[in-house]
């Protein structure tokens, strides 16, 4: 049966429709009655053309969410730039909660393509260089791979201040030097842009799922006007203090990173020496006082052969750089993390540094004489 009232009925060419760009109309009220969602739950974000029919008239327009409040955070214009392992994934979620976004990437047709393949999860448009993203965006989030990758994206003629509005926010979201950090943010300051680092822990896995963790640095004023675009990727958001204390703390979570793989390979290559049913045992571990992410994620992808990267050796060299850097600086000896890091450079100079981190396990394991696997 129709129901009573005003209705409102949903276009089924969603946000794939070229006018899904141009029309800009939020519905204000919350006494529509929903008869086609295109798949989606009732009172979910969401994003569609819609045309509203009742006894005060007809029209058309794009609706975000019917929920006020949402709609008035989601029609903020959001800009992103990196779609690596961890970039794309963030910014599906973002998609799904109903933001629309421009896109960059560095790579020549990444962000088109990208933009091509994910349509049909909202608004999203791509463009050639960070300044394009920075003229059309309120908040611009980068998530790329090192300090001079940042300091590329942010400076220079097509770099995000060379166009962003004061008023604007940048989150970086990469994982960088802290004093790099502290630089780009006393540019960004002098011409009226907000700072926010907001480094990532979690993994391709958290990327996917929306459930990174995430350690700000900045004005606790800024991480509150900025926090409901955080949500959709990461469950917990933690301010850590001024500007580079986000960094700061990632560097501290590659620290427990390195220690715990060492420990879970060091384990497993024993376990493996003494004979040991390894599946067996990971299933022990894993519910006592032993476990970690390491042992859970990572070691089981050593039992299983599973090399494949979710976070790079690379990677995870580049971080151990900054943290030893850092530590130099501030006279910290750090004599695991320095062990960790001459370990990994082991997995480089066998050409395995694309391998996932996991793949530290071999040297262990060739060190106690076990047969390659």
């Amino acid at each position: 049966m129709k129901p009573a009232g005003p209705t409102l009925s949903v276009c089924r060419q969603g946000t794939g429709c070229y006018w899904a760009l141009q029309c800009a109309t939020i519905l204000r009220t919350a006494d529509f009655q929903l008869l086609d969602l295109v798949g989606q739950e009732q009172n979910a974000s969401w994003m569609a053309c819609w045309r509203i029919e009742g006894p005060g008239g007809s029209g058309t327009g794009m609706a975000v969410n019917m929920n006020t409040e949402s709609n008035q955070l989601t029609s903020k214009r959001i800009g992103w730039v990196g779609l690596g392992i961890m970039g794309q994934p963030m910014v599906r979620n973002l998609l799904r909660a109903g933001y629309s976004l421009t896109v960059a990437t560095r790579t020549p047709g990444k962000a088109e393509a990208f933009a091509a393949d994910n349509r049909e999860l909202g608004v999203i448009e791509a463009v050639e260089t960070p300044a394009e993203v920075a003229a059309r965006s309120e908040i611009i989030l980068t998530m790329v791979t090192d300090s001079p990758d940042v300091k590329a994206v942010v400076r220079g003629p097509e770099g995000l201040l060379a166009t962003a509005q004061p008023g604007s926010v940048i989150i970086d979201m990469s994982t960088i030097s802290p004093e790099v950090t502290r630089e780009l943010a006393a540019e960004a300051k002098a011409v009226g842009v907000e700072w926010l680092d907001a480094p990532v822990s979690g993994g391709q896995k958290g990327a996917i799922e929306g459930t990174l963790t995430i350690l700000v640095g900045g004005e606790s004023t800024t991480l509150d006007r900025c926090r409901p675009v955080l949500e959709p990727m990461g469950k917990r958001i933690t301010h850590l203090g001024p500007v580079g204390q986000g960094q700061a703390a990632k560097l501290c979570n590659q620290i427990l990173v390195a220690g715990n793989l060492l420990a879970v390979c060091e384990a497993l290559t024993f376990a493996a020496k003494s004979g040991l049913d390894l599946p067996a045992l990971h299933g022990a571990l894993t519910g006592g006082a032993a476990n970690s992410w390491a042992l859970e994620v990572l070691g089981g992808k050593i039992i299983a052969r599973d090399f494949q990267p979710a976070f790079m050796v690379r990677l995870q060299q580049k971080d151990l750089r900054l943290v030893l850097e850092a530590a130099y600086e501030n006279r910290t000896p750090l004599p695991i993390t320095a062990l960790a890091q001459q370990l990994f450079a082991v997995v480089e100079a066998e050409g395995r540094g694309e391998d996932g981190t996991q793949s530290l396990a071999r040297v262990f394991e060739r060190l106690a004489g076990l047969p390659e696997q």
